[in-house]
């Protein structure tokens, strides 16, 4: 027997009920992201590895477990990229969007990672990012956290998030404090829990979000970040809590909160919920200044965050009865076969008149009553019927399917009366 045809494990079919709700959600946070200015700007998944190679870190879980990477047939190292920054940066350096300029840009896309899949978690997951180039001061990253603010409000879910900030200083400070970590955590390590002694020669920043207690007991005896921040980092970081205060953002000051990938520097963010498991945070950022400079572009400061997109539409369902109700403007019955083009041109006369709205023909045809049934199931507002009758008077029968009321009317009169109705 056959077996079933499948998804890959990991990779998700959204469903046209689903992409109802997701399409709600990008809508309004589009909406959102054009009033503050951002462009929109769309990237190919796939780029050279040397990308990622020379940027997100080579002891980082991504790139030693979970990018898809493979040759061409002319024997290129290609990755199906697994985050957007990098990729945004590329693209901006390769067309000259930063000679002399300050950019705002923000994409959507799917990304892809080798991970267990689970939860809010695939290995094709989507993001929605925003990155903003060439802007030095914590105002940029005030901006982004009443933007991302602004996007919980509208959605209903503000009080379901929490945020939290750190400061992780310099690239060359932060590789100071990784290596007085790990010399401490070697020292240590009988007393970590597995999961902490597997990652403690791969990526000893990951277990500072370990959920065990007593590995928690025992980072709070070693060496701090906090205590490795320069002066400057340290006034920034400030600077930028003032700001917080000053608008009264409720925030948080994670000092264990580091973000995963290399390119970091300075402030990082994070916004959490404690609705969704393990899978906490539907938003996370911050500041790499180095990074344009790293891939071959001017020394110009940058920061950005990004989205998970399916833990955001997972905490809407959670928190809320949010439901979209799929509806059809126009229902068109047809009386049988011969009056099948006729209804189609009579759907098209319609939608030529009012573009926007939904309108379905039912060319199974079958008995009126049916068809009306039909209609409901549909959620249609209105149905409209050509019969022989109705051919004769150069007329049409309107039913309204909310209200239940039906008249003729002359095809000369549908226009007026379409427009009373919807």
């Amino acid at each position: 027997m056959n077996k079933k045809n499948e998804s890959i494990r990991g990779m998700h079919d959204y469903l046209p009920n689903e992409i109802m709700i997701w399409n709600h959600v990008e809508n309004l946070l589009k909406k959102i992201l054009f009033s503050y200015c951002y462009r929109e700007i769309r990237l190919p998944v796939l780029e050279h590895t040397k990308l990622f190679n020379n940027t997100i870190g080579n002891n980082t879980d991504i790139f030693e477990k979970e990018m898809y990477s493979f040759q061409d047939r002319k024997n290129n190292q290609l990755t199906l990229r697994p985050e957007g920054t990098v990729g945004c940066a590329r693209a901006s350096i390769q067309h000259n969007l930063l000679i002399n300029k300050e950019q705002r840009l923000w994409y959507l896309g799917p990304m892809f990672r080798y991970e267990r899949p689970q939860r809010g978690r695939y290995r094709q997951f989507y993001q929605m990012g925003a990155e903003a180039f060439g802007f030095k001061g914590p105002d940029i990253e005030l901006e982004l956290i009443l933007l991302t603010a602004s996007f919980w409000k509208k959605l209903g879910i503000d009080k379901y998030l929490i945020l939290e900030l750190n400061s992780i200083g310099s690239i060359h400070i932060r590789n100071q404090y990784k290596k007085d970590l790990l010399k401490f955590l070697q020292i240590n390590e009988s007393f970590l829990d597995h999961a902490s002694k597997c990652r403690l020669h791969t990526n000893p920043f990951r277990i500072l979000d370990s959920k065990v207690e007593s590995t928690q007991v025992l980072l709070k005896k070693g060496p701090q970040l906090s205590n490795y921040i320069d002066e400057n980092s340290a006034f920034h970081f400030k600077k930028l809590c003032c700001f917080m205060s000053d608008l009264e953002i409720i925030y948080t000051i994670n000092n264990n909160l580091i973000r995963g990938l290399d390119y970091y520097n300075d402030t990082v963010f994070e916004w959490k919920t404690n609705k969704l498991g393990s899978q906490n945070t539907i938003c996370a950022g911050g500041r790499y200044d180095q990074l344009i400079e790293t891939l071959g572009g001017p020394n110009i400061p940058a920061v950005g965050f990004a989205i998970g997109m399916e833990r955001l539409i997972l905490l809407i369902k959670e928190v809320s009865s949010f439901t979209m109700l799929y509806f059809i403007d126009i229902y068109i019955l047809v009386f049988n076969d011969s009056f099948k083009l006729s209804s189609i041109k009579l759907s098209e006369f319609i939608r030529h008149k009012f573009p926007t709205l939904k309108i379905m023909i039912n060319f199974h045809g079958g008995n009126i009553t049916q068809q009306f049934r039909l209609a409901n199931k549909h959620n249609a507002r209105v149905a409209l019927l050509l019969g022989p009758e109705e051919q004769k008077k150069e007329s049409i029968l309107i039913k309204n399917l909310i209200n239940r009321k039906q008249k003729i009317v002359l095809k000369t009169q549908l226009i007026e009366e379409l427009s009373f109705l919807l």
